[in-house]
């Protein structure tokens, strides 16, 4: 019997959606951010006139057995990304700047693994997925996958971790993401590794995998599965976009705010398996898309048009120097003149030069986009259209994420850009929700 799915710090709902695409029910939930809580609400529940499964609010403060209720003898599968902030460069770097006695070690986020195995033992889970960031592997000298591991083992399950990468599974986007998967002994099944659709062009390793021999010292780990028998190649940013439709040509253009739920019709009709899938996911083609809304960057448009393909921060402020001098020569603006110092400062971003080169990045449509990261929120320097004169709109980052078009974003454009920066790529968590439902299908 196919058992019920309860899922933990779900964020938006990428790693249920890859798990109800599989064929498990979700029937339960947390999350803590309310803005994520009504996307996946809506996603999940609302979009099928139920009621909502997922409850907004904090773990650390609910008991483990609280959705006992909703499960009968089928049992539950638990699954869930605790927070990454702690454990991530990012998170680490931002947590110092806030000072000394804040540095991740500290972070009471760190622990919410914790929280989760509380639950996956009070409900006695038969399997648990649980996926982080490939940093948690050295949290102060922890490594919590393998921690988890340990801790399962000791409460009857056999678990493993391993690190995936999202490319590897169809997913537009290279974005290497540890997974934590057990299951009970006495269920007498084995949850395989899940098996690669897609492999790189070149066959160049990526940066955990060239840390692969190293992770083997952990008891735990296991090594993914290799992409030399797979046809597919990785998905390019190219094929992800090339029928979305045109909403900034040229820097001429005037910007214009378009809300989230307003749909535009698509450019061109569908031109390959990647659109195909998001563009029919729920089994009936979309015809119009939403989430169209990017970022007013005006200063920069002129910038983001000069750049090419795959060009950096160092790139584009070559370009705005270049800019501002011809501006300043025509105006007749005298060096270190107050008008030539103020024409500066209006033309040319001031992040330093020798810091921030990855900073912004120009998207190369021959190859899959680099890792979308919750940042998106606050700007999308580091992710740049390779054909328009923009940062990308909220749907082309839920299409590098792997989201279908007709998933639903309610809320701001800074909340959805966050909320798809954080979540699980639904094709990658397809990929491992299968593994499970061929264990659980099998007699």
């Amino acid at each position: 019997m196919l058992p019920k799915v309860i899922d933990l710090f779900s964020g938006c709902g990428g790693l249920a959606l890859g798990f109800e695409k599989a064929g498990f029910d979700i029937i339960a939930g947390i999350e803590l951010m309310p803005e994520a809580c009504k996307t996946i609400s809506y996603n999940l529940s609302w979009r099928y006139g139920k009621k909502e499964s997922h409850i907004c609010g904090d773990i650390t403060q609910l008991n483990g057995d609280i959705f006992k209720n909703r499960i009968g003898k089928e049992g539950c599968i638990i699954i869930g990304g605790p927070p990454c902030q702690a454990y991530s460069m990012a998170g680490r770097g931002k947590l110092r700047s806030l000072g000394e006695e804040r540095v991740n070690i500290k972070d009471a986020r760190g622990y919410l693994y914790q929280d989760f195995l509380r639950f996956v033992f009070e409900m006695q889970a038969r399997a648990v997925v649980m996926e982080n960031v490939p940093e948690s592997v050295n949290f102060g000298g922890m490594n919590i996958p393998e921690i988890v591991c340990y801790e399962l083992q000791k409460k009857g399950y056999k678990a493993y971790w391993t690190i995936l990468n999202a490319a590897d599974y169809g997913v537009p986007q290279v974005r290497e993401r540890v997974f934590v998967v057990g299951i009970k002994e006495d269920e007498h099944r084995e949850i395989l590794l899940p098996m690669p659709t897609n492999r790189s062009k070149d066959n160049i390793l990526t940066q955990h995998q060239k840390r692969f021999e190293s992770y083997k010292q952990s008891i735990f780990f296991r090594e993914p599965l290799g992409t030399e028998n797979v046809k597919e190649l990785w998905v390019t940013v190219g094929e992800a976009f090339s029928d979305l439709p045109i909403i900034f040509p040229n820097v001429g253009t005037k910007y214009k705010s378009i809300p989230l739920n307003i749909e535009y019709p698509y450019k061109i009709e569908i031109q390959n398996d990647f659109q195909k899938k998001m563009r029919c996911w729920y089994e009936k083609e979309t015809f119009g898309v939403s989430a169209n809304a990017f970022r007013r960057n005006t200063r920069d448009f002129p910038i983001f048009a000069m750049m090419k393909q795959g060009d950096n921060y160092i790139d584009a402020s070559k370009i705005a120097d270049d800019l501002f001098k011809e501006e300043a020569k025509i105006f007749g603006y005298v060096e270190g003149s107050e008008e030539y110092k103020k024409l500066y400062k209006k033309m040319v971003p001031c992040y330093d030069r020798e810091k921030f080169e990855g900073k912004w990045r120009k998207l190369d449509e021959k190859k899959p986009s680099h890792t979308l990261v919750a940042h998106l929120e606050k700007d999308t320097y580091s992710h740049i259209h390779p054909w328009e004169p923009r940062g990308i709109s909220v749907r082309e980052a839920a299409r590098i994420q792997s989201f279908p078009d007709d998933f639903y974003f309610d809320c701001s454009m800074g909340d959805a850009y966050k909320q798809i920066g954080n979540a699980v790529p639904p094709l990658l968590a397809l990929g491992v929700a299968k593994t499970l439902y061929s264990a659980f299908m099998e007699e």
